[in-house]
């Protein structure tokens, strides 16, 4: 590869490192975001009150009809336009937050519908509220189902953090266009970010992959 530099790899690597650090946190915080709101949602979309239901399904279904990066301009830079100002790493997250949390209250919603309707007539018959419903007898079946869409989702979020260039988050895609602007080479840290991706995405789905089998062997399920 005759265009290939070896020195300018070294050179770059560190500031790349360094925006992998950005990238991971960015990511994290998002999911953090999108596994508490996911659950709250496909919780709510249960509500008895068929109004509130139907105005919170139109809502998920919304975010998921619209691409993250249309929703990163508009809470950054509309958001001011209603007194919410936000700094471009918390847009960022709470944008990847809310996008994700609209996918994940799906994959929370299959794994509640697959509980056996006996286990809801069961905690009534005991007189369990509805929150200990939930966290006793609900969850800890449901969860385990929907290991597998939470872990690929946890994917798709680090992967679809270069988005947040568009608003100057400092995250890897943002900092190799940076580099490559600078020294009008791009081969090198366009390359370097591929690889990155692939080291940290690659690990990850075989990490989820391990823990659903796991769950799974301690379960006894199939």
């Amino acid at each position: 590869m005759t265009n290939w530099r070896w020195d300018f790899v070294w050179e770059i690597l560190p500031r790349l490192i360094w925006a992998t650090g950005n990238t991971l946190l960015a990511a994290g915080g998002g999911y953090a975001i999108a596994l508490v709101l996911g659950l709250a949602l496909a919780v709510a979309q249960r509500s008895r009150h068929k109004l509130s239901k139907n105005i919170l399904r139109e809502l998920v279904e919304f975010i998921r009809s619209t691409p993250l990066v249309l929703q990163i301009f508009f809470i950054f830079y509309v958001g001011p336009q209603f007194g919410v100002w936000l700094s471009p790493w918390t847009a960022g997250m709470v944008a990847i937050g809310l996008h994700y949390a609209a996918y994940l209250s799906e994959v929370y919603r299959g794994g509640i519908d697959s509980v056996p309707k006996g286990q809801w007539e069961a905690a009534t018959a005991i007189n369990l509220t509805t929150t200990q419903t939930y966290w006793r007898i609900i969850l800890p079946q449901a969860l385990p189902p929907s290991l597998a869409g939470m872990g690929n989702y946890l994917v798709g979020i680090f992967k679809d953090t270069p988005m947040l260039s568009v608003i100057g988050v400092g995250e890897l895609m943002h900092t190799a266009n940076a580099i490559g602007s600078e020294s009008y080479r791009f081969l090198e840290p366009y390359t370097l970010v591929g690889v990155i991706f692939l080291a940290i995405s690659l690990p990850t789905a075989a990490l989820v992959r391990l823990l659903e089998a796991s769950v799974r062997r301690t379960l006894g399920m199939s």
